[in-house]
């Protein structure tokens, strides 16, 4: 069963409508007994870091979270404003993220592109990636603030807005992606379908 993280930030219903849509068990759902017997968890998001990071304190979820994804090892794959939770924290507010991936999160200041970075983009594959498509992959982006990872290794996916950044990132049980695979049609559907079933 697939747990789709309920703490009130983020689009549930697109997440799980394209999961069932792949004839997968999924459940919404912001119980830590839910969470606990869940074989992989999704952590969506939309909007500000800081709201995002209150909301999982104020209703016990961050310390549930930690627990299932540093000591029980459970897999967790993070979307859009769910990646940048998982990294040290976010030149957006001041709230710590969790640090499950040794990353900060920054605002793009680009000379003549317009933030935020919207729409459809390709990906760049570098390891332990989740698909086998192509390197012409695109997804569908809605983001002002982007990842850098410390460790090189704990990259997957860039992508090129005016400079190359991380759009996926990888590391042990804990996996990110910047782009909404839940929008990205056939491309986010192998993605979705190949986290959920590996």
């Amino acid at each position: 069963m697939i747990c789709i993280i309920d703490y009130g930030v983020g689009n549930l219903g697109a997440v799980s409508n394209m999961l069932k849509r792949l004839g997968i068990e999924v459940v919404t759902s912001g119980d830590s007994e839910v969470i606990a017997r869940a074989d992989k968890l999704l952590l969506p998001g939309v909007g500000s870091f800081d709201y995002a990071m209150e909301r999982l304190h104020s209703t016990g979820l961050y310390t549930v979270l930690d627990h299932q994804v540093r000591f029980e090892k459970k897999p967790i794959l993070g979307i859009c404003l769910g990646m940048q939770l998982m990294c040290n924290g976010s030149e957006e507010g001041q709230l710590p993220g969790f640090g499950w991936i040794d990353a900060d999160v920054t605002k793009f200041h680009l000379e003549g592109l317009k933030v935020p970075h919207m729409g459809w983009n390709h990906v760049a594959h570098r390891s332990s990636s989740l698909t086998t498509s192509s390197d012409r992959e695109r997804y569908y982006f809605v983001h002002s603030y982007f990842v850098t990872c410390h460790n090189s290794s704990d990259i997957m996916y860039t992508t090129v807005f005016g400079n190359e950044f991380v759009s996926g990132f990888r590391r042990e049980n804990v996996i990110g992606v910047q782009f909404h695979p839940e929008k990205s049609h056939r491309f986010g559907m192998e993605l979705l379908r190949s986290y959920c079933e590996s």
